[in-house]
């Protein structure tokens, strides 16, 4: 028995000590395959799933560093079978490859004859595959290359896809560096290149062929986007979450690569431009008319190279579906979080590709490149007559009326003034509680009512300076680059969404140019399912080494000083 910071159970769970002196690099070391459950203040649980293991495999992780991670920070003994759980489960990515045969093409080839005959045997594999050539091999129809990734997930196989990719129409792009840069870790500017964790991600994703690479909001992804562009030199589909963010798209790629604007067309509600890079939402393309998808079209106009999806963790389901017809097309997804709340994770995996290169974001801050964030949470006590409303309400009423509270007004004013002149958003999910604080506290809203051009004009002052306060809906959750926002005041959400959360406190991590710390605060209603949310809306930012200070809303009514 050893000191360690971590208890591992046979039943997958590890529990981490949060208070030992080891505990953060544990927590390092474990990140890359194994997911955090709940994170109360003393010990933070993680389990070990197959989607986990097989990422960290398709990461270049192999089972004996994953068991050494245990074996060297267990307290305990760790239960033998589930050293052998871990290294048979790893084991199973990669026996099913996708490969080009030189004379029957897309083939599935078995390293283990009995898995293919086990695959085969599945009702879930008929009209996915074709004739049979051998014990090891089956044609497969180049078509359903997806669609048999996805099966065969599920069947417990996942499949090593090496059977490349078409070239796609080749088209001129290269990183242009000459340029300013943002500030750099020292604040000074510079000359800009690619960060070396950038680099390690395009070169992951290069090697790799296609897949994820996960990052910290305000940690470059766009960056990583325009490098595998370069690497790629083809024309490239972009798809974004909506307008505001194909514009940044544009024009941090005409600031930062040899693309001229000419070269790159928008594909929105607005615009319907096919380009050499084209850069369409999400929306549009999910549009219906008639029960059809009328603008998936825009996939054959061009023979693109790669296929880049920003912000991958909110793919929607007709692109999971386009995204199973894209297969011999290079694909990256960008996302500072894989965490999907309707569970479709294993989704992202099969039709985009494994994760490829996952920083930690405290990682990312002690290097300079995000800036600090102190998180806390204002504990609200809803007063009798609130509470009694509360109390009786319909279940499916219950969260409105508790994250609505009309008590929060008073906690976004104070907060306010606690850091008057600073550049704030106040964020929320309902739109007349955000219209209400946004008279409270004399600040203009921005909701999905707001017009492009008026957002866009916004959006500019408040980059400016010229105004300090936003009130904004979760149209600002994605996306959006607000680099000099050092405050955010959450008063609702979406339930219980750790994406969301995440996506929140990443309008505030640029790094600021005097280094200041930045000041997340999510405003929460006492014993109701507010908290409950809240507790687990915190779960991912738990795992990235984020701890939230809880501070009740009648000391800071008191006037206790900001945290720093």
């Amino acid at each position: 028995m050893t000191d360690g910071p971590l208890i591992v159970q046979s039943d997958k769970t590890l529990l981490l000590e949060v208070d030992h002196d080891q505990a953060e690099a544990c927590r390092r070391a474990i990140a890359p395959f194994a997911e955090l459950e709940r994170a109360p203040e003393h010990v933070h649980t993680y389990r070990l799933t197959p989607l986990g293991l097989w990422n960290a495999r398709a990461a270049g992780h192999d089972a004996e560093q994953v068991v050494n991670v245990l074996l060297d920070y267990s307290r305990y003994p760790v239960p033998h079978a589930l050293l052998v759980d871990i290294a048979e489960t790893m084991a199973r990515y990669g026996r099913l490859q996708l490969v080009q045969h030189p004379v029957h093409g897309l083939v599935l080839h078995a390293l283990d004859r009995a898995v293919m005959a086990e695959v085969l045997r599945s009702k879930r594999t008929a009209g996915l595959v074709g004739a049979r050539i051998d014990d090891t091999d089956v044609v497969v129809h180049p078509s359903e290359r997806g669609h048999l990734k996805q099966v065969l997930l599920k069947l417990g196989w996942p499949a090593e896809d090496l059977a490349g990719y078409v070239d796609g129409e080749a088209h001129a792009i290269a990183l242009d560096t000459s340029g300013q840069s943002n500030l750099g870790p020292d604040g000074q500017p510079k000359p800009w290149d690619l960060r070396p964790y950038q680099k390690q991600a395009v070169e992951g994703f290069w090697h790799g062929g296609s897949g994820v690479v996960v990052l910290p909001c305000g940690a470059g992804k766009t960056l990583v986007g325009a490098g595998a562009m370069a690497r790629s030199q083809t024309t490239t589909l972009i798809l974004v979450t909506n307008t505001v963010s194909a514009r940044q798209w544009r024009d941090e790629l005409v600031k930062r690569t040899t693309l001229t604007a000419d070269e790159i067309g928008e594909y929105s509600g607005a615009r319907k431009e096919i380009k050499p890079v084209t850069i369409a939402t999400y929306q549009v393309l999910t549009t219906k008319r008639k029960g059809v998808y009328t603008h998936l079209e825009l996939l054959d106009a061009r023979d693109w190279g790669l296929v880049l999806y920003d912000e991958v963790h909110l793919l929607p389901a007709p692109i999971f579906r386009m995204t199973a017809d894209l297969q011999a097309r290079r694909r990256l997804g960008l996302t500072a979080t894989l965490v999907r709340e309707d569970g479709r994770e294993d989704e992202v995996f099969s039709l985009i590709g494994p994760k490829r290169f996952d920083a930690p974001w405290k990682d990312i801050e002690a290097q300079g490149y995000i800036a600090p964030a102190d998180c806390v949470e204002v504990r609200l006590t809803l007063p009798e007559r609130d509470r009694m409303l509360y109390a009786t309400a319909e279940p499916e009423d219950k969260y409105r009326l508790a994250a609505t509270a009309p008590g929060k007004n008073r906690v976004v004013e104070q907060l306010v003034a606690r850091h008057e002149g600073e550049p704030t958003l106040v964020i929320g999910q309902y739109l007349d509680q955000l219209e209400e604080l946004a008279d409270h506290i004399q600040a203009d809203v921005i909701t999905g009512a707001t017009s492009v051009t008026e957002r866009q004009r916004l959006y500019d002052a408040f980059r400016a300076g010229e105004i300090t306060k936003l009130v904004v809906s979760k149209v600002a959750n994605f996306s959006i680059d607000l680099p000099e926002a050092s405050v955010a005041i959450q008063v609702s959400g979406s339930f219980g969404s750790r994406q969301e959360e995440a996506q929140r406190l990443g309008r505030l991590l640029r790094p600021k140019g005097d280094g200041r710390t930045a000041h997340f605060y999510a405003v929460v209603a006492r014993d109701t399912v507010d908290q409950d949310f809240a507790a687990h809306r915190q779960r991912f930012l738990a795992e990235q080494g984020y701890a939230y200070t809880i501070l009740d809303a009648e000391d800071l009514a008191a006037g206790e000083p900001a945290a720093d």
